[in-house]
């Protein structure tokens, strides 16, 4: 299947906005970084609305994007109705942590309401592409390997923005590397499950040339075999290990400047994993539609 940039990125952007929210949830739960809670609600929403902006430009005729919208199954409905309801949550709890004497303490509930829509969003944008129709989409690990990225990226984006506004750090490190253990789980098993969707293809057999009956069009095993180097090199190691490792290493050190150090590579690190792992995503999407 071609790639679907718009796509790969809205995914990605959603998946880390996610990560960044949830992530500030578990500090306000725990008292901390009171002086980032408003930017961080900020950076946040500023990452969905990219994303957003990106999906546009799927689109051959945008101005038709409501159309999509008629009926409450429809994984894009329920892909908005989660937006407007994270967008809402995300505006309230800016209002309440600019409305508290410090600026940023907030009610456990709003924090718990934060990290509950955090995960909601991204497994309802990653449950939007599951289809029996393409084997190496059609599993609830690759719902997990969204819900890992938002782990990877919000707690390595949280970390150099406390570190940057000068704040303690300390609170970060276990969410941090629990977050970062979490991505890299979920990461290597949705890895590891494309991988394996070959066999999807060998089992049923494939579309063949009318005229060539005894000829696939397409090596679907071959097709699925070429992702691997996105998958365990882009996606994994990079993607996964490199920021756990910064993550380890920073919480060692303990300092803001580590955190910001480690935390940027994290970021970046996280960031090429999770679009490496959204290219393989396109590249291993082939169907069977015509058994269904």
């Amino acid at each position: 299947m071609e790639l679907q940039w718009p796509l790969i990125l809205f995914t990605t952007l959603t998946a880390w906005a996610c990560g960044v929210f949830g992530c500030q949830g578990v500090l306000a739960l725990k008292g901390a970084g009171k002086k980032s809670q408003q930017l961080l609600a900020v950076v946040s929403c500023v990452l969905l609305a990219v994303g957003g902006i990106c999906v546009f430009f799927h689109l051959q005729h945008w101005e038709r994007i409501f159309n999509g919208f008629g009926h409450i199954t429809s994984g894009i409905t329920q892909e908005l109705i989660a937006i407007v309801v994270f967008v809402v949550v995300a505006v309230a709890y800016f209002v309440m942590a600019r409305k508290s004497a410090d600026g940023g303490t907030l009610p456990k509930w709003v924090a718990v309401l934060a990290i509950a829509i955090s995960v909601v969003l991204a497994a309802v944008c990653a449950h939007s592409y599951m289809m029996p129709a393409r084997p190496a989409w059609n599993s609830v690990l690759e719902v997990l390997s969204i819900v890992g990225a938002a782990c990877l990226l919000g707690p390595a984006t949280v970390a150099v923005v406390l570190a940057a506004k000068g704040e303690d750090t300390q609170a970060l490190g276990m969410p941090a590397i629990v977050g970062s253990v979490i991505g890299a789980v979920c990461t290597a098993a949705y890895a590891a499950y494309v991988q394996m969707s070959a066999g999807s293809f060998t089992e049923v057999g494939y579309y063949f040339d009318p005229t060539h009956p005894t000829k696939a069009m397409v090596d679907a095993g071959a097709a699925i075999g070429d992702q691997a180097l996105l998958l365990w090199l882009g996606a994994v190691v990079v993607g996964a290990i490199v920021p756990l490792a910064c993550c380890l290493l920073a919480r060692k050190k303990g300092d803001a400047a580590s955190w910001r150090l480690f935390g940027a590579v994290a970021v970046v690190a996280a960031l090429a994993g999770a679009i490496c792992l959204r290219v393989a995503f396109y590249g291993a999407g082939l169907s069977v539609f015509m058994f269904y």
